[in-house]
This record gives structure tokens, sequence and C-alpha cells, in this order.
């Protein structure tokens, strides 16, 4: 299936549920950010992965997450060689069993997602630390475009978008089961595709990787 615009993705959630209603109509939208939301939970890709730099303040035990944050890919503290410690992800229990006093302090060594928005980390910074957070960011929707415009979703991942955004519409119109799990078996066939995409890309960019780390460090013959 050739990608969507915004338009033209709007359209076929319409025909395909034969829904003009102004109430339907009005919440495609939702439909649509729902969806998108659920793949971008479900399948880690590549392309939605980036490196932002941060401070942790002594005596603070918790670590703002960037506006546009959805999963972390790791957490280091950079020193001013650009040396990393990578620090361990964990649970919340975790972080508060071993410092159950925030007046614990010490070289951070551990965090853990404390809500949407902030780390927790463990121990608590004994002193002002350089981060640098790698991680799996939100794009911009769709639905926020001109509605000739694409994004990477709609143009790379059109029927995981068009059959995530059908089950949503269906359940909102509250269609019978047996509808909703056609649109929402279609949509699992395009994930699983989505997912194989991402992990190919994953595994191609290691090697890459490696390849150059091998070159740079082969000796001159």
């Amino acid at each position: 299936m050739a990608g969507f615009t915004k338009t033209t993705l709007k359209t076929a959630i319409q025909d395909y549920l034969d829904n003009t209603e102004t109430t339907f109509v009005n919440n495609i939208d939702n439909f649509i950010t729902t969806a998108e939301e659920r793949i971008l939970k479900s399948v880690q890709l590549p392309v939605f992965r980036k490196n932002v730099g941060g401070t942790m303040t002594s005596g603070n035990t918790y670590l703002s997450t960037p506006t546009d944050y959805l999963s972390t890919f790791s957490l280091a503290l950079k020193d001013s060689s650009n040396n990393f410690s990578y620090l361990l992800l964990k649970q919340v229990s975790f972080i508060r069993d071993y410092t159950p006093q925030e007046a614990t302090t010490g070289k951070p060594l551990y965090y853990a997602q404390f809500d949407d928005n902030t780390f927790i980390v463990a121990p608590t910074p004994n002193a002002n630390f350089s981060v640098e957070l790698h991680y799996y960011y939100r794009p911009a929707s769709v639905t926020s475009l001109g509605d000739s415009e694409q994004s990477w979703l709609s143009e790379n991942a059109p029927n995981a978008l068009l059959f995530g955004a059908l089950v949503e519409g269906a359940v909102f119109m509250k269609l019978d089961p047996q509808a909703i799990s056609i649109y929402e078996t279609k949509y699992q066939e395009a994930l699983s595709t989505l997912k194989v995409l991402g992990e190919f890309k994953n595994l191609r960019d290691e090697a890459r990787n490696d390849q150059v780390k091998l070159n740079v460090g082969a000796p001159n013959v």
C-alpha cells in the first residue's frame, strides 16, 4: 500500500468504516494519534532514536525527561574526557530499597522511570554530573501536518497506521467484536512486518558500527 497523506488517511478511515457522521469525523484525529502511540510503543524503530545532554544536580534524585521522550535506550554519566559510565535500568522499588534515605549520596549507578516525565536515580548525586540520554522519541503526528504532507509512519507504515486507526474507529462505533477482530488481525500483521524491518535495521547498524571499529583499530601495513 502506498503511503498516506493526512487527507488520504482520514478519507480511507471514513471509507472503510462507511461513516461520515459529524461526531465520528471529529474524532478521526484521536483514532490516528491513538494508533500512532500504540505503534511507537510496540516497535522500537532506530529512525526515532536520538541523544540529548543534560545535568544531574547535586542532592536531587530526580531527572526530567525530554518533552518528546518515549522510551530509554541508555543513560550515562559523561566526564570531561568524554568517558561514559552507563547507569543500570531498574524498577522504582529497587531504587527506593537501595537508597531508602535520599540523603544517602554518591555517584549514581542506577535509574528508573519514576513517571512519564521523570527519572529517579540512586544513589542521590553527590555532585553535578553531565549526562547523556540516548532515547526513542515521539515524532510529530501526521494529524499535526498539512493536508498533503506525510509523517514517517504514514509513509513507511501505512497499513499499521490505517488498521490501527480502524480498530479505534470500530470500537468508537461499537461495531460487533468480529468486525473489530478483523481490523485488529490486519493491524497485528502489519505491525509484525514493521518489527522485522526495525530489527533488521538495528542489526545492520550494529554490524556497520562494528566494522567501523574494526577499520579504525586495524594496524597499518
